[in-house]
């Protein structure tokens, strides 16, 4: 029995394995607190101050905003370049396929050159927002396909004489596909610039009346914006 406490000795803790105990207690709630900080610092900063990410937020939707708009106008002057190269091989291989005549090889090739020029202007483009990849995508589709319509212009110059005149018109019907498809981009292209502030920008090309295609829709330029 314990002189002190009354209760056998065996049921008594010794002090140094009281103070161990003590020890052992502390260090285990101490790290408890240190795993627990980061978190509830974390929780804490992000429920008290909901205003830095709504700021943050805005700040890269500005940014955003900013390249986009910036996209847009480059976009918008090389569709212009483009379109200014292009219409004038269409309106020939069109206007050759319905006169029932092909043009001259040397013609042809100097065609061919420029529509890989044109092409390679699409090879590596910019991410933007969706509207403005859709009228990059729409444009790159329409100098595609008006470049498969000199290639076939090439192979009605290779072919028999008897089958060109059908050659030409198979480059004509690509042809006016090229710029069916370009009046769609020039189009969404147009009231990209208008949503950006730019106003009405016009960038369908000068072929004549096409079927199926859209047409420019008349407002000033610049204008609407």
């Amino acid at each position: 029995m314990s002189r002190r406490t009354g209760k056998p000795s065996y049921l008594v803790t010794p002090p140094a394995r009281q103070n161990r105990s003590r020890t052992w207690i502390v260090a285990v709630a101490a790290a408890a607190v240190l795993v627990a900080a980061p978190v509830g610092g974390l929780v804490g900063h992000a429920v008290g101050r909901p205003d830095q990410t709504e700021e943050t937020v805005a700040q890269l939707r500005q940014a955003d905003a900013e390249r986009d708009a910036q996209q847009i106008v480059e976009l918008t002057e090389m569709a212009q370049r483009t379109g200014e190269e292009l219409a004038p091989i269409i309106r020939a291989v069109r206007e050759d396929a319905e006169a029932g005549r092909t043009p001259e090889r040397a013609q042809v090739d100097t065609w061919q050159q420029t529509m890989r020029r044109l092409a390679a202007q699409f090879a590596d483009p910019p991410s933007g927002m969706t509207a403005t990849n859709v009228a990059r995508g729409g444009l790159r589709s329409a100098v595609d396909q008006a470049a498969v319509a000199v290639d076939s212009v090439v192979l009605a110059l290779a072919g028999p004489s008897a089958g060109r005149a059908e050659a030409m018109k198979l480059a004509a019907r690509q042809a006016t596909l090229a710029v069916t498809t370009w009046s769609v981009a020039a189009t969404q292209l147009d009231q990209i610039n208008i949503d950006a502030g730019q106003g009405h920008k016009h960038v369908h090309l000068d072929v004549g009346e096409v079927d199926g295609a859209l047409g420019p829709d008349g407002s000033a330029e610049g204008t609407g914006g």
